[in-house]
C-alpha cells in the first residue's frame, strides 16, 4: 500500500469526489499551460500527462484557440483493486485570445511525453520592416 504524508492532497481529493469536480463536456477542468515567443512564432505548451493523443482536439475560430482533451480510465482487468488514484479523469480544456498579429493558418501542434505544444507563427504583416525614406533635394516651384 502506499502511504502520503500531504494532508492538503488528500483535502483536495476529497473535496474532488464530494463536489465531484472532474471534468465533464459541459464544465471542462482547465489545464495549465506555458507560453511564450522565440523568434517569429509563439509557443504554447500545455500539460496533458496520460492523454492519447487520439482524444486531443484542437480549433481555431476566428482568432480564439480552444483545445480540449479528454483522459479516461484505464481498465485493468476484474481483479484490479485500487488503493490510490490522484490523477485526476475527465475532460480538459483551455482557450486562448490569439492576437491579429499571429497567423492562424499556419499552426503546428506535436505531443511527446505528455506535453501539447502547438507552435504559431507570427503573421507577416506584423513582423518588423524598414523603410525607405526617398530623399528628393531638388525643390521644383510651381508657377501659375
Amino acid at each position: 500500500m502506499l502511504m502520503r504524508t500531504d494532508p492538503f492532497r488528500e483535502l483536495d481529493r476529497l473535496t474532488q469526489q464530494f463536489l465531484n469536480t472532474t471534468g465533464t463536456w459541459s464544465r471542462p477542468t482547465p489545464m495549465p499551460l506555458d507560453a511564450y515567443r522565440t523568434g517569429d512564432e509563439y509557443v504554447i505548451c500545455f500539460d496533458l500527462p496520460g492523454v492519447d493523443p487520439e482524444a486531443i482536439d484542437i480549433d481555431v475560430e476566428r482568432n480564439m484557440l480552444t483545445v480540449k482533451a479528454e483522459r479516461r480510465p484505464r481498465r485493468e482487468g476484474e481483479n484490479v483493486k485500487w488503493e490510490l488514484s490522484e490523477r485526476p479523469l475527465g475532460v480538459f480544456s483551455r482557450q486562448v485570445m490569439l492576437s491579429d498579429t499571429l497567423d492562424p493558418e499556419g499552426i503546428s501542434a506535436d505531443y511527446e511525453s505528455g506535453v501539447l505544444t502547438l507552435k504559431i507563427p507570427v503573421a507577416e504583416k506584423a513582423k518588423p520592416r524598414k523603410i525607405a525614406i526617398n530623399r528628393s533635394g531638388d525643390r521644383k516651384q510651381i508657377q501659375a
